[in-house]
């Protein structure tokens, strides 16, 4: 790891400089004058693209934009890297190097956040433990804790009892430097957290203190959760990123050991973890075309889903299935003449799940994103765990092709799929329980609001089907459900945006051009089913909205341990619920400002996607994931019963 020059220590040897040579003559202060105004042209330039080309978006809370607060904390180098590579390249596309420099060097407040204190200075001493990791140590591995995608945290690994939760208090809290979101659920290994930030970097910390054992830089922003294992005769961790990379690092180092590309579409993403069984990790893809496809200039679509199997220790691809057999061809041009292509989508937003009984890996799949529909989207598959064919698959909402450009009312759009959705897509992974009488289920959440139980013995015959919410495409099951023994714990999202009332504080849609804000009163709660015949044993709805632009929704995924259920929403709030009856046991408004054990100013914020993680007597929950209105935030957060 390279040191780092404290920005504040920079300034003031920088001073210092200045004073000595200020008598050197009136040709310094003059070039000392033109600096300064090229400076000031170069942040009028800055100021006047953001307006043109960025403000609509970003100070109205557009769907998928960042506040402006947001971007500050972002680096100079992020947001150039946003604009030319990244998730705002086809923005960026018509835009100069020179203006790309301009509006990011406007827009980045990082060096000011920098010169308020030192920047991860907790590094851990040397000569501290050994990365050597052991079966019966606490641990949460990847995303679901094992291959079976449960979120359920035995006793003897969360060392947190049902009575110990409501005396939480926080521990510590570690802050992302450079970064305007939080999302990538940790995992805790032997005894350190591995973790993946927005600002394209991939920390190892001490689990009890946050201190930095090692960060080490990645080509794009990594959202996933990290599986770790044994690699020859040390350890490895596997993570994916934003643009369809997996890399295997040394565990104990950072030192990347290898790096494998899934597919060349230039929006892919990995987004669900890699699951790792028996030395081989299976990923799946996922793609952000659904979005960049709205673009009428775009030949709307050819992503197609996928998972791969790797072998773990070097990275190759062993096998490749697509979740849509038929290559992409083209279909009809839109009223541009720009051709558009089908059928394409099927993504793979969560981690797959692994059954070693059957040899089986299972995945769920989105929605289209083209015509025509297939009968693949919004589905379970199975694949043989050997081979990569498809043995089965099983669609639970037919018809869904859907992109961003469904949206745009009236007669404006021109890349919609003929049905317009209705984007019910999967995002949560399958969890394979065991049922009575030798029986088992998958069982999985859609954004149709429908918890869905097949049965992977039966080539995906359909169980039960419990509805838990109103769905849409915030809606219903977001980013997955837990399951105990008896129970499935699903929590729901249905956020909804309304009309503004007259004089409120919303922002501007860029999209419908009117002023939106989230309905506080629409979304939210917490059902127990059971996993038998998804009969409902308890529901609890969310305790209301008591802040302003605030959501009910109940988004992050569900964590389960003993006889406690922890669920996250996007009012910031991580509650515990009793697993007997759903009281609530503990509450705790995550969105304020922190102080760090890193000197990194942080914030928290919404929570959505990663779950809370419990392992050996603490609580790990990332805070500040933003999405559609909710609240940017760059933190983690530790929890324990002994608290500072």
């Amino acid at each position: 790891m390279r040191p780092k020059i404290g920005i504040a220590t920079m300034s003031i040897a920088l001073s210092a400089l200045a004073l000595i040579v200020a008598g050197a003559g009136a040709a310094v202060g003059t070039r000392t004058a033109a600096s300064a105004q090229n400076a000031n042209a170069a942040s009028d330039q800055g100021q006047a693209l953001y307006r043109e080309h960025c403000g609509s978006c970003h100070d109205g809370g557009a769907s998928r934009a960042p506040s402006r607060a947001a971007l500050e904390q972002m680096s100079v180098e992020n947001i150039r890297f946003a604009l030319t590579k990244g998730s705002m390249s086809a923005q960026g596309a018509n835009l100069t190097p020179a203006q790309v420099d301009a509006l990011a060097g406007y827009l980045s407040k990082l060096d000011e956040l920098k010169a308020q204190g030192p920047i991860d200075t907790n590094l851990c001493l040397q000569g501290g433990p050994a990365f050597s990791p052991s079966a019966d140590q606490p641990h949460w591995n990847g995303w679901g804790v094992d291959a079976t995608q449960h979120r359920f945290q035995p006793a003897e690994m969360a060392r947190l009892s049902a009575t110990q939760i409501p005396r939480l208090k926080l521990k510590w809290a570690f802050g992302y430097s450079g970064a305007n979101q939080a999302y990538a659920q940790p995992a805790v290994v032997g005894g350190r957290i591995f973790v993946g930030s927005v600002a394209r970097k991939v920390y190892s910390l001490d689990a009890k203190s946050g201190c930095i054992y090692w960060v080490i830089d990645t080509d794009f922003a990594v959202r996933t959760a990290i599986s770790v294992g044994a690699n020859g005769d040390g350890w490895a961790a596997y993570f994916g990123d934003q643009h369809g990379n997996v890399y295997g690092v040394d565990a104990a180092t950072g030192k990347v050991l290898w790096k494998t590309s899934l597919d060349p579409h230039p929006d892919v993403h990995v987004t669900g973890a890699p699951t790792l069984a028996d030395g081989r990790l299976y990923v799946g893809v996922s793609s952000l075309e659904e979005v960049s496809g709205a673009d009428a200039k775009d030949e709307c679509c050819k992503f197609r889903g996928s998972v791969s199997s790797l072998d773990a220790a070097t990275g190759k691809v062993i096998w490749k299935s697509y979740t849509i057999a038929a290559e992409p061809q083209p279909v009809r041009k839109n009223a541009q003449g720009v051709q558009l292509w089908g059928p394409s989508g099927g993504g793979i937003w969560s981690s797959p799940t692994v059954d070693l009984q059957s040899r089986m890996v299972y995945v769920t799949t989105g929605d289209n994103y083209s015509d025509p529909p297939t009968n693949t989207s919004d589905a379970f598959i199975a694949f043989d765990l050997e081979t990569g064919k498809l043995a089965w698959s099983s669609q639970m909402s037919k018809g869904d092709a859907y992109n961003i450009d469904c949206d745009i009312p009236g007669d404006k759009q021109v890349n919609c799929p003929q049905s317009k959705g209705p984007d019910f897509d999967f995002g949560s992974s399958a969890i394979l329980v065991d049922l009575p009488n030798a029986h088992r289920a998958l069982i999985a959440g859609a954004k149709s609001g429908i918890v869905y139980a097949v049965d992977p013995d039966a080539r995906g015959k359909l169980l039960w089907q419990k509805r838990v919410g109103q769905g849409g495409t915030l809606g219903g099951v977001q980013w997955g459900s837990a399951a105990d023994a008896k129970n499935v714990y699903v929590a729901v999202s249905d956020e909804l945006r309304r009309a503004a009332a007259p004089g409120s504080s919303a922002g501007q849609d860029s999209v419908y051009g009117v002023p939106y804000e989230l309905d506080p009163k629409v979304g939210g709660g917490l059902f127990a089913l059971k996993a038998e015949s998804g009969e409902t044993a308890w529901q609890t709805p969310h305790p209301e909205c008591v802040k302003p632009g605030c959501s009910p929704a109940q988004s992050a995924a569900v964590t389960a341990i003993p006889g406690v259920v922890f669920s996250g929403g996007v009012d910031g709030h991580l509650r515990a619920y009793s697993a007997k009856d759903g009281r609530i046991i503990w509450d705790v408004d995550t969105e304020r400002d922190y102080k760090t054990v890193n000197g990194v100013k942080a914030n928290g914020g919404s929570l959505d996607e990663s779950g809370a993680v419990i392992v050996g007597g603490m609580l790990y929950v990332n805070s500040g994931y933003f999405f559609q209105g909710s609240t940017a935030g760059n933190v983690l957060l530790a929890f324990s019963v002994d608290g500072k």
